[in-house]
């Protein structure tokens, strides 16, 4: 079964920046689309930021756009998200998670089935 463990998390000051990485258990995961969710305190989970299999589609959401970069390395199973221009509201635990059924991003999380466990990300000065 496909794993992802995620990584980078941490303290940053507001405008800071930080890079999230997804480590795959498979080279199956090549062939899924992947996405970065984010959960803060007291709110839903919400959707960050898809990559296609191939990384020839990116979507992001409105309230990252501009300042978060998502990216993978297929040759080495591991999927990205650099975050810049950090603000407070970007405080939340950021997921991985794999659509094992397509190669397409899907904005629903219900669709992606393989999620790692998380990685806290704290904006604050």
């Amino acid at each position: 079964q496909l794993q992802l463990v995620e990584s980078g998390g941490g303290l940053v000051q507001p405008g800071g920046s930080l890079r999230l990485s997804c480590a795959a258990s498979e080279l199956t995961s090549d062939y899924y689309a992947i996405a970065w969710f984010r959960q803060a305190p007291g709110k839903e989970r919400e959707g960050v930021s898809c990559i296609s299999s191939s990384g020839g589609v990116t979507t992001y959401a409105g309230s990252v756009k501009g300042r978060f970069t998502i990216s993978r390395d297929n040759a080495n199973h591991t999927m990205y998200l650099q975050m810049n221009s950090l603000k407070p509201e970007d405080t939340a635990v950021y997921y991985c998670a794999a659509r094992t059924i397509s190669g397409f991003c899907s904005r629903y999380a219900s669709e992606f089935h393989s999620w790692g466990r998380g990685t806290r990300v704290t904006v604050s000065s």
